[in-house]
């Protein structure tokens, strides 16, 4: 009697033998790379500051944990907060830990702004992850689509008017969905090592058409405001804003009304091989869920 043995052959897209570390695992794009991930198969540890897995920058001792049995880091750092804080020494410091821990891969989440705003440099973890020894691949998006449904310009939306010091400027905004799939592809697959990806959508749009757009879709009265960036900063420091993080938003947003990052890029297309997502289907779909509806 010849006994047979059932042989499974691991494939290229089967991603079972890999665990990752995803940093801000209920943020905008973490909570978007997780099921990504776990559609290729792969274990992931979300990792925030309250959920069951804990990681925290302020508390280091957060950290050896959080990495047990990583190998691979999705990482997010926190420059986008009141305060000052060491991004290149904090993320030098678990960059380390990682890589003493096994961790051979990282993705890093930064912004497309290279130059300081707020006295803050939002690329300024780049280098530790690129000199800690595993493979790195640094994102630099610009500003998310999702920041109008559900992050800083959501209320100004739903009470019918979006004042910021944008001017007439213009910015390529991208869908975290499409930031999130990159991510997702520069974690599990070979050929992203060393890569800076600079991240937008396809086509570059002023504020003002954006909220014409949403407005459109929901048939209200919502209106973009151009205001002076002094005006703007007094404005959300008279509502306990604190004064340094109402001047780096208002510098954050100078980018734009400067067109510093207005073109857009192909880097979607060529790492994903399809077009980024456009700002007119993203807006159809939030409408259609009712998110700027009174």
């Amino acid at each position: 009697m010849t006994s047979m043995t059932t042989m499974t052959t691991k494939t290229d897209d089967d991603h079972s033998d890999t665990t990752v570390l995803v940093l801000g695992g209920t943020g905008k794009t973490g909570r978007r790379l997780v099921p990504l991930l776990q559609d290729h198969g792969a274990s992931v540890r979300a990792a925030s500051r309250r959920g069951p897995v804990r990681f925290d920058w302020d508390r280091p001792n957060t950290w050896e944990r959080a990495l047990e049995g990583a190998d691979a880091v999705y990482l997010v750092d926190a420059q986008d907060r009141p305060g000052q804080w060491d991004a290149e020494g904090c993320i030098r410091a678990f960059a380390d830990l990682a890589v003493d821990q096994g961790v051979r891969r990282m993705v890093l989440l930064q912004a497309r702004v290279t130059e300081r705003v707020g006295g803050k440099s939002l690329i300024a973890g780049e280098r530790a992850v690129q000199e800690c020894g595993a493979e790195w691949t640094v994102l630099r998006p610009n500003w998310f689509f999702q920041n109008f449904d559900e992050g800083v310009f959501l209320d100004c939306l739903l009470a019918g008017e979006l004042p910021l010091p944008a001017g007439e400027g213009r910015e390529p905004f991208v869908d975290a969905e499409d930031v999130a799939a990159v991510a997702a592809a520069a974690l599990l697959q070979d050929g992203h090592a060393g890569e800076t990806y600079e991240l937008s959508g396809p086509r570059a749009l002023t504020f003002g058409e954006a909220i014409t757009s949403i407005a459109h879709a929901t048939n209200r009265d919502i209106r973009y405001s151009p205001v002076g960036h002094q005006d703007y900063v007094d404005e959300l420091v008279c509502y306990d804003v604190a004064a340094d993080y109402a001047l780096f938003l208002a510098e954050l947003v100078a980018q734009i009304r400067d067109n510093k990052n207005s073109a857009p890029t192909d880097t979607v297309r060529r790492v994903l091989g399809r077009e980024p997502r456009d700002f007119e289907d993203y807006v159809k779909d939030a409408a259609s869920r009712g998110v700027w509806d009174l």
